[in-house]
């Protein structure tokens, strides 16, 4: 598949190396297709791997994957373009933090709307997807390194889209019954909402200890 990462952060730069190394061609977009952050991860990632700008990444793709600060992605993909994204799925792993008081930052969205929302409202032809938001970039490709099952979310009005991020997410090895579809896209304010908590944990975490929820029922 081909797939366009948005972002050169370390999120992006997570998902970009687990999707080459699975067999996917990835283009990692930036602002311009120089940027030498994805210049030098496309040399490392070998020929699989690919730079360019938003544009270009998204031109040549099936699937994007918006991996940019939830207060920068409505300009990330308007650089890209509507044309580049209509009828494709569009994963969305951003959350919309503010840091410009400190830390730890505030949601820029909340309650009646997410982030998520709001960019399919932006692109209505696009088929957003919300998932992966929730755990820090080196769960969210490796679930494994957690020693007990626990659980990822997904939300989206199309379920076609939805079944294609489902496939993704189990390449990545989260386990199909721990792939937890909450609905329509309007779910995703939850699990935006959540990140003023996980913040909070992270806070009180040993420096470099993973965690995450898992969902327990009688």
């Amino acid at each position: 598949m081909e797939i366009a990462v948005l972002g050169t952060g370390m999120v992006g730069h997570a998902l970009a190396g687990k999707l080459v190394a699975l067999g996917h061609e990835v283009t990692m977009g930036s602002r311009e297709s120089g940027n030498p952050k994805g210049v030098q991860w496309a040399e490392q990632a070998g020929p699989l791997g690919h730079a360019g700008s938003f544009a270009e990444a998204c031109s040549r793709a099936s699937l994007v994957i918006n991996a940019t600060p939830g207060t920068v992605s409505l300009a990330v993909l308007a650089e890209a373009g509507a044309d580049n994204l209509n009828g494709k799925v569009l994963l969305d792993v951003s959350n919309p933090l503010d840091g410009s008081k400190g830390f730890p930052p505030s949601l820029t969205v909340c309650n009646t709307d997410s982030i998520a929302e709001t960019i399919q409202r932006s692109y209505p032809k696009a088929r957003v997807v919300k998932s992966l938001n929730t755990v820090s970039a080196p769960v969210m490709v490796d679930p494994g390194r957690l020693p007990t099952p626990h659980d990822i979310f997904m939300a989206g009005n199309d379920a076609d889209a939805k079944s294609t991020v489902s496939a993704l997410l189990q390449e990545f090895a989260w386990e199909p019954g721990h792939i937890r579809d909450l609905g329509g896209l309007d779910a995703a304010r939850g699990m935006e909402m959540w990140l003023p908590l996980w913040l909070r944990i992270f806070m009180q975490q040993p420096q470099g200890k993973m965690f995450n929820i898992s969902i327990v029922s009688e």
